[in-house]
């Protein structure tokens, strides 16, 4: 089941798009990712064509896993960690399917990312990896992009990961998804970039989950971002990026 939100006649709402139609829910899309019978509203359904998809969900934290594919590891000639690197991204970097991305001024080197991303549908705190299917809602597509000359030069990720519009989400959030086997890629102008598969990651999502979760609260919205596959590379302004995630879809943005 797809669940996303999208704005029509002027306001957000939250649907299930199935095909091209979107049936709008009675309910937010946290509200909808915990509730066994979800209710609709009536009569109320829109083509995709005449609607905007915004963000699945607007979370309090974006944190992300650095170097979690074991093919990227080797592309790096990198040992594996021992335990996931984390780091976090706010909440005013984030946009949604078409949004811009927009180039900073700062940064002569601007990558993209694709990743494989959970979202967190219930407050979550020291939850182990037994029990963190609970706390999983379902799973997006996610793009970390990434001022690269300025990562190099700060001793800390922050200025390099943060800047607004620099964490794309969406377009949906896959419900019904077994997040072990999905292929996982990413194209530049039409040509593919990078190609992997979830079986490479080197901690599994309930891995993570419980990893976070032992460190911080997560809340309803929340997303753990779980790393890229090899292939990273440069974005220049006018270029158009899509990370597609089997069996959820493509994330699409412009830079601008």
């Amino acid at each position: 089941m797809k669940i996303m939100n999208f704005t029509a006649d002027g306001k957000e709402k939250a649907g299930i798009m199935k095909g091209e139609t979107i049936t709008e829910l009675s309910c937010s899309v946290i509200e909808a990712l915990n509730s066994p019978n979800i209710e609709f509203k009536e009569n109320k359904v829109y083509n995709i064509k005449n609607i905007a998809i915004n963000s699945p969900v607007f979370p309090s934290k974006v944190i992300c896993v650095g170097l979690n594919y074991k093919d990227h590891a080797k592309e790096l000639k990198m040992d594996l960690p021992d335990d996931p690197v984390i780091f976090l991204k706010p909440p005013t970097s984030v946009i949604g399917h078409l949004d811009n991305i927009i180039y900073p001024a700062s940064s002569k080197q601007v990558d993209y990312e694709a990743e494989f991303g959970i979202v967190i549908s219930k407050e979550a705190r020291n939850i182990t990896g037994n029990d963190a299917e609970e706390y999983i809602g379902g799973y997006t597509v996610f793009n970390d992009v990434t001022a690269r000359d300025l990562q190099q030069k700060d001793i800390q990720w922050t200025r390099a990961k943060s800047f607004d519009t620099f964490a794309p989400i969406g377009p949906y959030i896959e419900t019904e998804l077994d997040p072990s086997n999905l292929n996982i890629s990413l194209k530049l102008n039409g040509e593919y970039k990078q190609k992997s598969n979830t079986k490479n990651m080197i901690f599994n999502v309930y891995e993570l989950v419980e990893f976070v979760s032992d460190i911080m609260t997560l809340k309803p919205g929340d997303i753990i971002a779980t790393g890229t596959p090899p292939g990273v590379g440069p974005m220049k302004i006018g270029d158009t990026v899509e990370a597609e995630v089997e069996g959820i879809g493509i994330l699409c943005n412009y830079v601008k």
